[in-house]
């Protein structure tokens, strides 16, 4: 017995490469191939993987079931693979975050959709097809995910060398417009601190990202995490809240741990919109100058995201935040539109009101990456999809760099400081390679 897994690629333009920090080990599959049992009922199962994004999928592969991770951005994409499999009779079972969303629009482009979490029904699921009896749908719950990745899966691959490795999933936050709060029911829940520890001594790099969608959502069990890895003597980096410049001891541990880089989620600097986002929380932090400054203080550089499209956005705001990106020389930051994910708070208010250039922007057939599926209130779609792009050469234009780089070699690390200029400078050439990538297209691919 055989199963295929499937990674699919979000897009890319013709004669162009597939964008370089797009290449991410895609941990899931890791996690499904150690699921996975080495036999069912003394019948050896193998596994296979083709990932979309650095290689050409190989439609012709004699494989018994097919299953493909699909994300919103590469829902349309994925249907297309599974139509492919399908006309050779091969089944297909689809999971991850956007069939989660939307189970009844994946049941029809596939043979079973797995809904929530994989780990309490991935091997049932299997036994099922073996026997012949594939459900249409299974629900995981979120159960404790004691199992380590088998990252063999990935050998041959071209991913960026970076190891990843999961600390937690969910977030304690409700904002309208995060498909993870959705997912996960504003909870988040922790790993073992020993299976991350021996995930990390597993680590064939030299540098980790802890895959975490809000790191320090629990502070007791951060700073006991950090106690646990300070040992590994590794670097790091993870993604949090300014939340954690508020708890000093926190930051210590973070640092003293081997945190470089931390992601935080600005969002918007205009309170009316953070109110909106359903993020005031942001306001009760304090100053924000005080708290970054604490952040770079203690040693760690800043990974700062921004969002526009909000009721309250129009040119000044993206202005605004440009320029306190600038202020702090943040390591590096992201400037974004802001995207209706399917069943979010967010895309149901935009559908109510009427403001959804597309229904289903990730199906639609003249849909590009960089642009926006809705009409914002003060500014049109096209102005804001294009003070976005400016908004990001600016920031990664020379001299901001070089301010940005200087600044970088105070707080961090020898070692991060080549991976400054080469994030940062692949970031300025990735920018206009980015724009109009058309959502779910591989326009080099041969038809079959």
């Amino acid at each position: 017995m055989k199963i295929t897994f499937i990674v699919p690629a979000i897009g890319k333009k013709p004669g162009q490469k597939y964008i370089g920090t797009w290449k991410m080990e895609p941990l899931t599959i890791a996690v499904l191939k150690a699921l996975t049992p080495p036999e069912i009922e003394n019948e050896t199962v193998t596994a296979e993987l083709f990932d979309d994004r650095t290689e050409l999928i190989d439609y012709d592969t004699k494989t018994d079931l097919v299953c493909i991770s699909v994300e919103t951005y590469t829902a349309k994409r994925g249907y297309k693979i599974a139509a492919k499999f399908r006309e050779r009779g091969i089944p297909v079972v689809m999971g991850g975050y956007h069939i989660t969303l939307c189970p009844e629009e994946a049941a029809e482009y596939c043979d079973s959709v797995i809904v929530g979490n994989a780990e309490t029904v991935w091997g049932r699921m299997l036994l099922d097809f073996y026997h012949g009896e594939l459900k249409k749908r299974y629900t995981g719950e979120t159960a404790e995910y004691e199992i380590q990745p088998d990252k063999s899966i990935f050998n041959g691959k071209k991913y960026l060398p970076v190891s990843l490795v999961e600390t937690g999933r969910g977030c304690i936050h409700s904002c309208e417009f995060c498909s993870i709060s959705r997912f996960y029911n504003s909870r988040y829940y922790s790993r073992s601190h020993d299976l991350i520890v021996d995930d990390i001594q597993k680590s064939k790099h030299r540098y980790t990202f802890l895959v975490d969608d809000n790191l320090v959502a629990d502070h007791e069990n951060a700073m006991r995490l950090f106690e646990k890895i300070t040992p590994l003597n590794i670097k790091w980096a993870g993604q949090g809240t300014l939340s954690m410049a508020k708890n000093p001891n926190l930051l210590k541990a973070m640092k003293k741990s081997g945190c470089e880089i931390i992601l935080i989620g600005f969002e918007s600097l205009n309170k009316e919109n953070l109110k909106q986002m359903n993020k005031s929380f942001n306001l009760s932090l304090g100053e924000r100058d005080e708290l970054v400054k604490r952040v770079h203080d203690a040693g760690i550089g800043i990974y700062a995201t921004f969002v526009f499209g909000y009721d309250n956005d129009d040119e000044r705001t993206v202005e605004d935040a440009l320029e306190f990106a600038k202020k702090h020389n943040f390591y590096t930051a992201a400037f974004n539109h802001l995207l209706p994910f399917p069943n979010t708070a967010l895309y149901n208010r935009l559908k109510t009101d009427n403001r959804l250039i597309y229904d289903k922007w990730w199906l639609e057939e003249n849909y590009h990456y960089g642009e926006l599926s809705f009409e914002p209130k003060k500014i049109s779609a096209e102005k804001l999809s294009e003070l976005c792009r400016l908004a990001r050469k600016e920031f990664s234009a020379p001299k901001t760099v070089l301010s940005r780089g200087f600044a970088s070699m105070g707080r961090t690390s020898p070692l991060m400081w080549s991976l400054f200029w080469a994030m940062n400078l692949r970031l300025g050439e990735e920018i206009d390679q980015k724009m109009y990538v058309p959502i779910g297209e591989n326009l080099d691919e041969l038809p079959k």
